[in-house]
């Protein structure tokens, strides 16, 4: 059966013949479909989230697998976690079919090569060997693998999953294909029901839209489950550029309730880490003191300044 996401949109057939304002207000009209796929699939990712967050905190780490858009997208979302939130770049990793090529050039056929899937995810996961009396040595994985595919039949992605649930990950599929391949082999799964494309076969459109939105809302939950944040500030913010820097020193400032450039006199004797600073301000605390403080409390600053 033709994936939803290859159908011919009815609304589109004369999309050659529309002006450019006619042809905005086609996208905007179609595109309100995305919030409603994701609304739809709301307990799915917030299913997917709680595993996540479970498995970082374990130890684990997040793998998007992905070919061409989707692989583009997942590792968007995994090159902007350490910037935001200071992580580790293990934390959050992605794959993408045909390998850093891909990210710019199309690599004709990566999709489709189920064994390079297979091989890549592997090379990616923390496998941990362990013995056991009854069952003798086994691979255990604290990973959780998300395979991302519109049409949901990317034999790439198909390798990967299959890889990491035979060595103990968890699996996720991300998908805007009803009934998709790649389902079978996870999990969980995510099904973001965007119908067909504007240009038909683009899933770079609105499957690709939805699929940025949802793994935003997976990596930013993950982080806020994690202790990333106060309230709504971003304070696990990594101090690597000028603009950076000043958002810190106001933070500092807001959360402990000083002037500018005390905040910035305790961000350098707290290695630049806001969280500290505020600590060193708050409980007059040293960089070591506020860092083991905030370990007992699971790297939250809210419990640690309780």
């Amino acid at each position: 059966m033709l994936p939803i996401t290859e159908s011919i949109n009815p609304l589109s057939e004369n999309l050659d013949q529309l002006n450019s304002s006619d042809l905005v207000q086609l996208f905007v009209d179609d595109h309100q479909q995305i919030l409603k796929a994701i609304a739809d699939a709301k307990e799915d990712i917030a299913a997917v989230i709680e595993i996540v967050s479970e498995s970082l905190k374990q130890g684990g780490s997040l793998i998007y697998v992905g070919a061409g858009t989707s692989g583009r997208l997942g590792v968007l979302d995994a090159v902007e976690c350490p910037p935001t939130f200071s992580t580790e770049p293990d934390l959050v990793k992605a794959i993408i079919a045909g390998g850093e090529r891909a990210i710019q050039y199309a690599v004709e056929g990566a999709e489709d090569d189920e064994a390079a899937g297979y091989a890549d995810v592997l090379a990616k996961m923390n496998l941990k060997s362990s013995e056991n009396a009854e069952i003798g040595v086994r691979q255990q994985c604290l990973d959780v693998v998300i395979g991302i595919s519109a049409s949901g039949g990317a034999a790439y992605v198909i390798g990967a999953l299959k890889a990491a649930r035979e060595h103990g990950a968890k699996t996720a599929v991300l998908t805007n294909n009803h009934g998709a391949a790649i389902i079978k082999y996870a999990d969980y799964s995510i099904f973001l029901d965007t119908g067909p494309e504007i240009l038909s076969g683009s899933t770079r459109l609105k499957a690709g839209t939805s699929q940025k939105m949802v793994l935003n809302i997976i990596s930013t939950s993950v982080m806020v489950k994690l202790g990333k944040t106060f309230g709504n500030l971003m304070i696990d913010v990594k101090v690597s550029n000028k603009k950076l820097k000043e958002r810190a020193i106001r933070l500092v400032s807001l959360i402990a309730g000083c002037d500018k450039p005390l905040a910035e006199q305790a961000l350098a004797l707290s290695d630049n880490r806001v969280k500290q600073a505020i600590l060193y301000l708050k409980k007059g605390l040293d960089f070591k003191s506020a860092t083991d403080l905030l370990k007992i409390n699971q790297n939250y600053l809210s419990r640690a300044l309780a």
